[in-house]
């Protein structure tokens, strides 16, 4: 038997939540994020699962771009990062790939590019989140720059949120002021909302929004839940008991020894650890799905195996089903409780984790 650890993607789950974006931003287009593997999810399956409900789909680099091309999808495609290097500019034009222009390097590569075709391009602007952009008074001169023959006219403004998971912050209204104001009277489509841009931020919502960890049922706001909002978990970890045994009072599980029996107690194992993504620093205490209730995780996670406590469990036996993240268990309850974000648990799973898809 082949070790019992699996990644089910529910595919009807990540359509309900591409159905939610729409219920946010019924008059936006939706430009669906599946960079890095579509967040661990497997890009292949999920870009087929999308295609009739998004209308693009943003990528990180070239290849993830030539990915989706192979299978047969005409929809346009966006580099959120733009381009790297100038010798990608033909290959964007033969695919018909979007980018993102987000420094003077790229203006001056791309009107020295011998392309045929000329690219449809967003010129990135930097209303706060202070990484990628031209900062507002550089703007013009940009917009200027681009006006060439291997750039369509006219070109799509965006602009990226910093602080748009804290409804409450009023950076977020901030950026989309100076974003309005800046780009008042021009040409061209906009598009300001990620995920929590989508949920929170209405006033944001503009032609086209960019939803990334909503698809894949994890909520992008810090004071909602999933489940607040409608979304539906797509991946489910889940693995099995490999082996239960009782320990005495006062003896410690795994390495360092850093957790220790308050009583003789029946404890488990479970087939999962950081060697497949699970985060090495969940302490002593995250939650565990086990017979329909959570049980604690305790000592330090092992490359290959996690300890469970059992004594809410005594039933448990070797070979039951755990679940380590899904339906039963959000994902942001583990993220928290390693000192993270669902983002990097979803898109650190490990090639040997299986999916299986449904």
């Amino acid at each position: 038997m082949s070790r019992p650890l699996r990644a089910t993607i529910q595919l009807n789950h990540l359509v309900h939540n591409a159905l939610r974006v729409r219920d946010f931003s019924p008059h936006s287009r939706i430009m669906a994020a599946i960079k890095a593997n579509a967040y661990g999810h497997g890009l292949n399956d999920c870009v087929r699962a999308l295609t009739p409900h998004v209308d693009a789909f943003a990528v990180l680099n070239l290849c993830e771009a030539e990915q989706i091309r192979a299978l047969g999808i005409s929809k346009p495609i966006i580099l959120l990062e733009g381009f790297f290097s100038a010798d990608e500019l033909p290959k964007l034009a033969a695919l018909k790939v979007w980018t993102v222009v987000h420094h003077q390097a790229q203006i001056e590569q791309l009107r020295q590019a011998p392309i045929n075709t000329a690219l449809k391009v967003w010129l990135k602007i930097d209303t706060g989140m202070h990484r990628l952009g031209f900062l507002p008074t550089d703007v013009p001169a940009a917009l200027a720059a681009l006006a060439c023959k291997q750039v369509q006219q006219p070109v799509n403004l965006m602009t990226h949120f910093a602080c748009a998971d804290e409804p409450d912050n009023a950076q977020t209204q901030g950026q989309i002021q100076r974003f309005q104001t800046l780009t008042q009277g021009l040409a061209g489509e906009r598009s300001l909302a990620n995920s929590a841009g989508v949920c929170a931020w209405a006033q944001s919502h503009a032609d086209w929004v960019r939803p990334g960890i909503m698809l894949y049922g994890a909520s992008p706001l810090q004071d909602k839940t999933a489940a607040d909002l409608g979304l539906k978990a797509v991946m489910s970890l889940q693995s099995r008991l490999i082996a239960r045994k009782t320990i005495a009072t006062g003896e410690s599980v795994g390495y360092g020894a850093t957790w220790t029996s308050p009583e003789t107690m029946p404890i488990g194992v479970v087939a999962v650890g950081y060697g497949d993504g699970y985060p090495r620093h969940a302490p002593s205490g995250t939650p565990v799905y086990l017979h329909g209730q959570t049980v604690p995780l305790i000592g330090r996670v092992s490359m290959d195996m996690i300890a469970v406590d059992l004594r809410s469990c005594p039933q448990a036996q070797i070979g039951d089903l755990v679940e380590l993240w899904g339906n039963h268990l959000a994902v942001e309850r583990i993220a928290e409780a390693a000192g993270t974000i669902s983002y990097e648990l979803l898109s650190n799973i490990t090639p040997r984790v299986q999916k299986c898809f449904e």
